[in-house]
């Protein structure tokens, strides 16, 4: 499976008695050596007001680390559209492919507080899923439903702290169509007059749309003719949907002619089974964290995550997410990531891994780029 690329997806988790300033340092490291592994590209995801991950712009840690590396594309998976404006997004891209250019994706996504109402209906997946299963194996669980997250108290206020008073986030196809058009350097507003953003118009960026159903984000990368990321990572329930409508959608436009996936997964390696096990034990409290809305915790060591105390109803939030990691040997986890390869159609795999030392996620980055490309 050599042919297919992978590539990175980097919430910069900070570890359980570490800093930010650690976790950022460990990014730039793990960027470098990915580079050195073979990975084609590597994204930092959009996250605000979480203990435990340090990813809250990824335009600033794009910067840094093109500085620190020199073939990697890097980007982001995905900007947050929902609180930013056009203009804002193509400006600060724009400034660092000044200094970089040609190796930056800039991934967008329709979250950070969009008003209800506005997502199309999704189109159902035509592929067949008996018993939890696409018909090659894969593990399609019961959907999750966020809804308790967007009305807690905790995401409400991370909206307020984001937005001036009385803001209202643009139409996602819209704001897409904006971006496009600043990038292209034809803007025009309703009556016709020119914008240009510079640095940004013209920059030599790939666009990328993210997103976990069928519904709007698949549309318009669709329609548009733009890259998409389907997020299994994420909503592993809706990965089929999501590829599906994407490519049902799909127009030829710019230097796409034929619809172009990529398909993102947690993963864990070590060199047995036992071992990724241990190393991905602080997993399900992490995501726990994140789906009772108290925002994501530093990542517990193997031995805190061992003393959370389970209920049967964080069982329950977070079964998704931990029966969809893939965890274990090299050979172990290749197989698995070819079976969602295969189930989607994927062109691209984006991998993230989180362990709680670094050392060890660094190894899982490296095991698995050897296993890869011997097949």
């Amino acid at each position: 499976m050599s042919g297919i690329p992978l590539g990175v997806l980097d919430l910069i988790p900070i570890p359980s008695g570490a800093t930010a300033a650690d976790a950022l340092r460990n990014t730039i490291d793990l960027a470098r050596q990915t580079e050195r592994f073979g990975y084609s590209r590597y994204w930092f995801a959009e996250h605000h007001l979480n203990p435990g991950v340090a990813g809250s712009s990824p335009a600033v840690v794009i910067a840094l680390t093109a500085a620190a590396t020199s073939t990697l594309r890097i980007g982001s998976g995905a900007v947050q559209l929902g609180h930013r404006t056009a203009l804002s997004t193509v400006e600060e891209f724009g400034l660092i492919d000044a200094l970089h250019p040609g190796r930056l994706d800039l991934g967008l996504g329709r979250s950070g507080g969009r008003p209800s109402g506005t997502t199309a209906e999704p189109r159902p997946a035509t592929t067949p899923v008996v018993d939890g299963r696409a018909p090659n194996g894969l593990r399609i669980p019961a959907r999750f439903s966020p809804a308790h997250l967007l009305d807690s108290p905790r995401f409400q206020l991370q909206q307020k702290l984001l937005r001036q008073p009385e803001a209202r986030a643009q139409d996602y196809g819209e704001q897409v169509d904006d971006i496009l058009a600043l990038l292209r350097g034809d803007y025009r507003s309703a009556d016709g007059v020119e914008a240009h953003a510079i640095p940004g118009e013209h920059a030599d960026v790939q666009v990328w749309i993210l997103g976990s159903s069928g519904g709007e984000s698949a549309e318009v990368a669709g329609r548009n003719g733009l890259r998409f990321t389907a997020n299994y990572h994420v909503s592993p329930a809706s990965v089929l949907e999501a590829a599906e409508g994407y490519r049902a959608a799909f127009k030829p436009s710019g230097g796409l002619d034929k619809p172009y996936v990529s398909v993102s997964a947690d993963v864990v390696v070590a060199e047995d089974d036992a071992t990724a096990r241990e190393l991905a034990a602080g997993y399900g409290p992490w995501v726990r964290s994140i789906r009772s809305a108290e925002g994501a915790i530093p990542f517990p060591t193997p031995a805190q995550a061992r003393a959370h105390r389970w209920t049967e109803a964080d069982r329950e939030l977070v079964a998704d997410r931990v029966e969809t990691q893939f965890v274990g040997s090299p050979g172990r986890v290749a197989d698995h990531l070819e079976q969602l390869q295969e189930a989607t159609g994927a062109d691209e795999l984006v991998i993230t891994t989180i362990t709680h030392d670094h050392t060890d996620r660094v190894r899982s980055y490296r095991l698995l780029a050897e296993e890869w490309q011997r097949r």
